[in-house]
């Protein structure tokens, strides 16, 4: 059994939390949400402040992430194979279609933005590199989690968590899509992440075969659909690029 150091997980657990949120956090809000004693809590952000991963707010005294951390997100982008091969290719489908791209992987159970490329005129707020994006209500998330088995298996019986009023918070109904998307081989979203806003995304396989990645573009419903459709010309675009990826990095199919 592997040894686990229960500070580093408390440390770990502080940063998730302040990635996941916009604002800067008190202490008090901290050690509510990790159920630790605050004076814990104090000692562990106070070590992340002294080596640069925390920063706190002189007026407000609340919490948000640090300098360091940049660094150390720039050398993974930096040296992530499915980015450095997927660049190019981004480039030239955002200009084929006029539309934001966005390069991701999958991240603890959720879709990690690698690479964005945005529109010339994209003025929607969009989940920028770094972001992390729920599976189920992204067509990028879907393009990963359709050739997952095993997190599709663990997809549970409850209503999954709604972001708009079109997300599929169905388990059964999410489940059958994802057999259609790994079939055809692309995925779609119609204001199920943000309103008014569609996306299509289609898988990257690796040298090994399995899915590494996902390529989407993102721009406002009527760009990117036909009535209830998206475009045939914009699925196959982004398909295309997805399969010019996948044979730059080895895919057994490409």
């Amino acid at each position: 059994m592997a040894v686990q150091i229960q500070s580093i997980e408390r440390a770990a657990a502080v940063l998730r939390l302040l990635t996941g949120h916009s604002r800067p956090r008190a202490l008090t809000e901290l050690a509510a949400e990790l159920q630790l004693p605050k004076g814990t809590v104090y000692g562990i952000v106070r070590t992340l402040e002294a080596v640069g991963f925390v920063e706190q707010d002189r007026e407000s005294r609340r919490y948000q992430l640090g300098p360091a951390l940049l660094h150390i997100g720039s050398s993974y982008l930096n040296g992530s194979e499915l980015r450095r091969h997927a660049l190019g290719w981004a480039y030239t489908l955002a200009t084929q279609t006029g539309e934001g791209v966005r390069i991701g992987t999958l991240h603890e159970n959720l879709a990690l933005i690698v690479h964005h490329v945005p529109a010339a005129d994209e003025v929607l707020p969009m989940p920028e590199v770094g972001s992390l994006m729920p599976l189920h209500a992204t067509a990028l998330g879907k393009a990963l989690l359709a050739h997952h088995p095993r997190l599709v298996a663990e997809i549970g019986g409850g209503p999954l968590s709604s972001r708009t009023a079109t997300t599929i918070t169905d388990p059964d109904r999410l489940r059958a899509q994802l057999g259609q998307i790994a079939e055809r081989g692309w995925a779609d979203d119609f204001g199920e992440f943000r309103s008014g806003v569609a996306s299509i995304a289609a898988p990257i396989e690796a040298h090994d075969g399995a899915v590494a990645g996902a390529i989407a573009i993102s721009g406002p419903t009527a760009n990117i659909c036909q009535g209830d459709s998206p475009r045939a010309a914009l699925v196959g675009y982004v398909t295309d690029s997805a399969r010019r990826i996948s044979r730059q990095l080895g895919g057994r199919r490409w």
